[in-house]
């Protein structure tokens, strides 16, 4: 009932939403005898304000057109690569005429960014997904609003976002003999479960895998994420923020946690931080200052397009990663294609290099719950795993902003380049429990490291990074 609750008041606030930004125009507008006065200026930034507060924000474009490869602006064609149901694999194709470039771009590594599936949609990436696209091939997940997915194609759990990966890295490795993989927040759990089951079923695994600002193991410096998902039960989860899509979309009758019910949450957050924002907002129309204003609308235009998640996803998601914690338990059971469950043992991962960052100021995954990937990988050698810790970035400051291209992205181009060399790559040796998912690849006995101390399972780039505070 919420849901259409929220719906029909959307649909009466659209016009007044459309009628206010008409109004602002008409006493911003030059040839109003009214436009040039003080109280002019103030009644359009008013307007202006009641437009974007009520305005409905649909899905952002990525709308990367060109990259700069060296001193040569190539160009970049999005293009959907594989279409399931909840995602869309899209490929950046860059294109240019120069001779000398398209040579360069042709060695360079193919990289798969896996896009968190937590409220926001994978465009959040964009400064990821452009500065990616100088040095890498670049494909990303996008996940779909489940509102939009008819009832006909199913539902959605987090096995399937397992598989998905899996099947993502397959396509890439066939493309291209091998891939590096890199996901941002929530994916970096369903990717290193998807890793892991590929090496424990003897498959060639990624050469390597990034892992940023994500909860591997939550119960590290937890957060107010981790203690909402803590203190609730599941089935609170389950009877207060669970609807069916209305009739009006074509997933009508799809369980959904609903997109604006996780933007209230993020804005419950910092609630004087958006506040604070809006009424600066206010001002700088007043003032006519256009690059604070643009600046302004370009973040709430990402920050308040929202999607809805899968019920079955979203519960599962919580109660494995945040209320069991059954990766770094050893309790994980995924079920594959063929519907028969596979244990998760990231420790049967060795011949791919880890690279974990973190943020010291992140609020939404603590300091440490990222970095225990270098626990559980316990069979990946020391030399091939590294840690950084960003000062003074937040979570969106580690792959968004000043911080991800002078601090972060530095690190992770020389790590994948580090790692490129394909012939170095070994699949990994199938325990005789396994059981297997898919058709897999022949297999060579892989030579277990030692464990390492955690002492030396942690290696410190972020002493070699500049720090640069704002």
């Amino acid at each position: 009932m919420l849901y259409q609750i929220y719906e029909t008041q959307r649909s009466v606030m659209e016009p007044f939403a459309d009628l206010a930004h008409t109004a602002a125009k008409m006493y911003s507008n030059p040839l109003n005898p009214f436009g040039q006065s003080q109280l002019a200026h103030r009644v359009s930034a008013g307007y202006e304000l009641m437009h974007r507060l009520g305005k409905d924000y649909v899905k952002p474009e990525f709308g990367i057109r060109t990259v700069q490869v060296g001193k040569v602006d190539v160009a970049i064609h999005e293009r959907i690569e594989i279409d399931k149901p909840f995602c869309e694999l899209l490929r950046f194709k860059r294109f240019t005429d120069d001779a000398d470039t398209l040579i360069g771009l042709k060695g360079q590594p193919a990289v798969l960014i896996v896009a968190p599936l937590s409220g926001h949609y994978a465009t959040l990436l964009r400064d990821t997904v452009k500065t990616m696209l100088k040095d890498h091939k670049v494909y990303i997940t996008d996940w779909k609003n489940a509102r939009l997915v008819p009832l006909t194609d199913g539902e959605f759990h987090l096995d399937d976002y397992v598989n998905y990966v899996q099947e993502f890295i397959r396509h890439l490795q066939g493309k291209y003999g091998n891939c590096h993989v890199i996901s941002v927040c929530q994916p970096t759990v369903p990717v290193l479960a998807a890793v892991s089951l590929m090496a424990s079923r003897g498959e060639t695994t990624p050469l390597t895998m990034t892992m940023m600002g994500g909860p591997i193991d939550a119960r590290k410096s937890p957060t107010s994420v981790n203690n909402l998902a803590t203190n609730k039960s599941f089935e609170w989860f389950e009877n207060n923020v669970i609807y069916k899509v209305p009739g009006n979309f074509p997933g009508a009758g799809r369980r959904v946690y609903p997109g604006f019910l996780q933007h209230t949450g993020f804005v419950a957050m910092n609630p004087d931080r958006h506040a604070t924002s809006h009424y600066d907002y206010f001002k700088d129309l007043i003032k006519g200052d256009d690059a604070s204003t643009e600046a302004h609308r370009k973040f709430y235009d990402e920050y308040n397009a929202v999607l809805d998640m899968d019920a079955d996803y979203y519960l599962e998601t919580i109660k494995t990663v945040f209320q069991d914690y059954s990766l770094v338990h050893g309790t994980w059971n995924v079920k594959n294609l063929q519907g028969k469950n596979e244990l998760v043992r990231p420790q049967d991962i060795t011949s791919t290099a880890m690279l974990t960052v973190e943020g010291e100021l992140d609020d939404i995954s603590g300091s440490g719950q990222t970095a225990a990937a270098h626990g559980l990988c316990s069979n990946i050698k020391p030399a091939n795993r590294q840690h950084l810790e960003v000062p003074g970035a937040g979570h969106y400051g580690i792959f968004s902003g000043r911080r991800w291209r002078e601090t972060v992205y530095p690190a992770v181009v020389k790590f994948i380049l580090a790692h490129n060399d394909l012939g170095t790559q070994k699949k990994a040796a199938p325990k005789k429990t396994a059981k297997t998912a898919v058709k897999a690849a022949p297999k060579v006995a892989a030579k277990s490291a030692a464990k390492p101390t955690a002492k030396r399972a942690v290696k410190a780039v972020a002493k070699k990074a500049p720090s640069r505070k704002k």
